[in-house]
């Protein structure tokens, strides 16, 4: 039975095995999706070793950016990003071959593309400087979109820390992009620290978290008459994607 998974920390919450289950039972093949819980990405070797019917992986936090010295090739976009969410497992006999990829950057441009229709001129901002930052920029940018990134501790120029989002920066930027995992199972209460006050209809909300389906980030947007957009579609979408190179 060929196997697939999920690596990374506190991943009970994934719905990625239901997603990919329910696609095995549809098609008629014989396949589980498994979560593999790793408390150090070292340990991935000896996943990989162990599990001899194992054929791909997805990757989540906080691996996203970790893994790819364990890779013995990475794909154009995923180099460029410097983050990794999908692994294809290359096997002859006991020796395995490890390429990744970035079907993030796939699954959020599909997922965007639609909130945004119709508006122009957008600036965006970026609240985070993880892996799923890196893949959300890449997508802004290939669509002309502006944008800067807010971090806790900023060390780029097109960086700024959230004491300095400013009502001009609000009133400027309108689409707010979560990718830090602040209120995501089981810390459903947590959330970025951003000036709520200052959210209006105007604003475009998207929180790359889908589980809960709305945050505390996109219900305290809801609540300013904004626009809001959670994570699922963008999972559906990347997940997808994944199972195509899973195939190839």
């Amino acid at each position: 039975m060929e196997l697939y998974g999920l690596i990374g920390k506190e991943i009970n919450h994934s719905f990625s095995p239901e997603f990919f289950k329910k696609k095995f039972a549809r098609f008629g093949l014989r396949a589980d999706y498994r979560l593999f819980p790793l408390e150090n990405i070292d340990q991935l070797p000896e996943l990989i070793a162990t599990q001899p019917d194992l054929k791909g992986l997805n990757v989540t936090i906080p691996y996203k950016r970790l893994v790819s010295r364990f890779l013995q090739e990475i794909a154009p976009s995923a180099l460029y990003t410097g983050s990794v969410n999908t692994i294809q497992v290359k096997r002859d006999r006991k020796i395995f071959r490890l390429i990744g990829y970035n079907t993030d950057i796939i699954g959020f441009e599909k997922s965007l593309l639609p909130f945004i229709k119709g508006r122009k001129n957008l600036k965006a901002l970026i609240l985070g400087d993880g892996g799923s930052s890196r893949s959300v920029s890449y997508v802004l940018r290939k669509l002309g979109i502006i944008f800067i990134h807010v971090s806790r501790t900023p060390q780029k120029v097109s960086q700024i820390s959230y004491q300095w989002i400013t009502p001009d920066i609000m009133a400027g930027y309108h689409l707010i992009i979560n990718t830090t995992p602040l209120g995501m199972t089981p810390h459903v209460e947590t959330l970025p620290d951003i000036p709520y006050s200052l959210i209006t209809p105007d604003h475009l909300i998207y929180d790359v978290v889908y589980n809960p389906m709305e945050t505390v980030f996109l219900r305290r947007a809801r609540e300013q008459g904004a626009q809001i957009k959670g994570g699922l579609e963008m999972l559906e979408f990347q997940a997808e994607a994944s199972w195509k190179i899973w195939k190839k």
